[in-house]
């Protein structure tokens, strides 16, 4: 059975009482899709679901069971809204091997999955019809969250090479003639969800210096860079701003498992120290279980490596 419905005496009987926001917000068609997807009998095409029958349930059991006996005190107490220190040290390895190079744990931010950076990056800028660019078409776990906070979405179009920087800048050119500048832009360079399509490097070199030239904020969601199957990495925008102008976004969904609910963001201090007060009054903290579950499965030697061979 689905969800119940509310009635129009229901809606009637609220309307008054709802933010005007929520006049805007939307259902998530990717959460939508998880609501189909429970079913035993589905097997669904549509989703960006991980295969999670590739983690060892044996791996799975043990590594809890070390966590139950190790660590079961503080896994099951609140942690610090930032995240744990050991799960901050796994995160700066997965941007070492991302070419990331140089990340200190205090600027990291823990997050309750990756889509949470996305909202608190929302939650920090975005004041109703403030401008966010993105690509067209953008990830559709994105639209709800621009929409909650009422921002007037701008997008791009791509090509094969990902979004066209020479359109970006005739459109900054056109909303700074209107007096309106954007609070960030939105962009998932590498292996572009739903497009596919990955960011050159001349056009990731240039989007950085767009980012310098015109300081505007971009939002790096990277969820699928270690998931690369064949050819040479790019470099991430990340890297080649060196933390000024680009907000990195990370996850361990894709090349773990979504159920931990894990992703962090390493951004320029003033905007992360904001974003750590707005995750406050949201969750207080990530779940200490789970980064404990994933800091415990990193510190087993070569374990996180040798499964992104396997899932690769």
């Amino acid at each position: 059975m689905g969800s119940p419905r509310s009635t129009r005496r229901d809606l009637e009987r609220y309307a008054g009482l709802f933010a005007a926001r929520t006049k805007v917000m939307t259902s998530s068609a990717m959460r939508d899709l998880m609501a189909i997807t429970e079913r035993d009998e589905v097997i669904s095409l549509a989703g960006g679901l991980p295969d999670t029958s590739t983690f060892p349930p044996k791996s799975y059991a043990s590594i809890m069971e070390r966590v139950a006996l190790e660590s079961s005190a503080r896994a099951l107490q609140y942690g610090p809204t930032e995240g744990l220190e050991v799960l901050k040290a796994c995160i700066v390895e997965v941007m070492a091997e991302e070419g990331i190079e140089g990340i200190d744990r205090d600027e990291v931010l823990v997050t309750t999955g990756g889509q949470q950076v996305i909202d608190l990056m929302c939650k920090t800028l975005i004041d109703p019809g403030d401008v966010i660019v993105a690509e067209a078409p953008t990830y559709p776990g994105a639209v709800p969250a621009f929409s909650a906070y009422e921002a007037d979405v701008v997008q791009i179009e791509m090509d094969r090479d990902g979004m066209r920087t020479d359109v970006l800048e005739e459109t900054l050119d056109r909303l700074d003639r209107e007096g309106r500048r954007p609070k960030f832009i939105y962009t998932v360079p590498t292996f572009q969800n739903p497009a596919g399509v990955t960011l050159s490097l001349p056009r990731r070199e240039r989007l950085v210096r767009i980012a310098h030239e015109r300081e505007l904020l971009v939002l790096e969601d990277n969820p699928y860079g270690l998931l690369r199957y064949e050819g040479e990495p790019l470099p991430t925008l990340r890297s080649i701003d060196g933390g000024e102008f680009v907000v990195y976004l990370g996850t361990f969904s894709k090349i773990l498992s979504p159920g931990v609910r894990l992703g962090w963001t390493v951004a320029p201090r003033p905007v992360l120290e904001k974003m750590n007060i707005g995750k406050q009054s949201v969750d207080l903290c990530s779940s200490p279980m789970t980064q404990y579950f994933v800091a415990t499965y990193f510190a087993e030697e070569g374990s996180w490596a040798d499964y992104l061979r396997s899932l690769r």
